[in-house]
């Protein structure tokens, strides 16, 4: 069987909507497929500043900031559509959405992009609400790409997404992902400190220097000594995280090049503490992906540190880096179509794997 589908995904580092338009081939079980066209369709100002205060709304103007962005999607997808003269070709759309809220110990997670809107706006099928039902069955609702990884990128033991958030899946007896700690937001909002949308290849975080005592209190947080499953909402690293840096008065330089450091410390003591003997023990290939896999000083400060664990990180193509999530968003859209499990409970902790995501039929029958 073949499908074609667009993935949506709108990370907390607020960069953009990134689309990706793929073909889905199924042979006996077996999945292959192929980035068609990609983009990251970028926020103006404007958009930014609504995403970025979604949280502070009343539930009225919450609700509202739902549908508008609904369809400010569904009208960037027809755009997007028309200029890549694919329409016809595309039988379905998954949008994963913009989180919000995300508190798992209430059975509650929350994305903005109402489905029904991108379906009125494009007359196309989508599904939405990806998370919804692994929430409700006790899970953590993320990380929700894994059944990507386990099923369309089978020549890797270890997956690390360097996103907003950056969160780590591997093979093992079952499969194992869980959100490892705060990443791009963070550097991100240190950077515009500085007069920068992001630290273009670490150059600033480069040039810095370690405040001990900070990272010290860094690595002391409380999310770090919990186990898998677990998950963070965006506010960790905002409220919680950012504040630490800044309550120092240390320079932009030196908080960037303390939390770079933090990071690649806690990527290798995530790795260490699955205690996967079997992985860890042959020098196996990681996969990173995401904006901070174009960071060049922070994917050598995480290569520095898994070179102690004998695991070698590999940095794909561009397009894989950057539109990973999306070639899952969609390859997610298509198993919900098909009935098929498409969110794993061994990775979130939901009582069983589920069929996530609410469909919404966009075109007349």
């Amino acid at each position: 069987m073949v499908y074609r589908a667009i993935g949506l995904m709108s990370g907390s580092s607020l960069d953009g909507l990134d689309i990706a338009f793929v073909e889905f081939n199924e042979n006996a079980g077996n999945w292959s497929y192929e980035i068609l066209n990609a983009i990251c369709s970028p926020y103006d100002e404007v958009w930014k500043e609504k995403l970025k205060n979604a949280t502070t709304l009343s539930a009225k103007e919450y609700l509202l900031l739902h549908a508008d962005y609904g369809h400010y999607v569904g009208q960037t997808v027809k755009k997007f559509i028309d200029s890549n003269k694919i329409d016809y070709q595309v039988s379905l759309i998954a949008s994963h959405g913009h989180t919000t809220f995300h508190l798992p110990e209430k059975k509650m997670t929350a994305q903005l992009g109402d489905g029904a809107a991108i379906a009125a706006e494009t007359g196309l099928a989508v599904v939405s609400d990806l998370r919804a039902l692994d929430l409700a069955l006790g899970g953590q609702g993320a990380p929700i790409v894994p059944i990507g990884e386990s099923m369309l990128l089978g020549d890797y033991e270890y997956f690390l997404n360097l996103g907003g958030i950056a969160n780590i899946s591997l093979k093992s007896d079952r499969y194992i992902a869980f959100d490892v700690c705060p990443a791009n937001r963070v550097l991100n909002m240190l950077s515009n400190e500085a007069g920068k949308e992001f630290d273009q290849n670490g150059k600033l975080a480069s040039a810095g220097q370690i405040n001990t005592e900070l990272l010290e209190k860094l690595n002391a947080l409380d999310y770090y000594k919990k186990p898998f499953p677990k998950s963070l909402a965006n506010e960790f690293g905002t409220d919680v995280v950012y504040p630490m840096i800044r309550d120092t008065r240390c320079e932009i330089q030196d908080g960037l090049r303390t939390y770079v450091e933090h990071i690649a410390i806690q990527i290798k003591k995530a790795i260490a503490n699955t205690k996967n003997s079997k992985l860890q023990a042959a020098g196996y290939k990681l996969l990173a992906t995401g904006g901070g896999a174009l960071n060049h000083f922070l994917v050598e400060r995480i290569r520095a540190n898994l070179q102690e664990l004998n695991i070698e990180l590999i940095i794909p193509d561009e397009k894989m880096v950057n539109f990973k999530e999306a070639l899952v968003m969609a390859f997610i859209g298509v198993l919900r179509w098909r009935q098929e499990n498409n969110v794993l409970s061994s990775v979130t902790g939901a009582l069983r794997d589920s069929i996530g995501g609410a469909v919404w039929t966009g075109h007349e029958e």
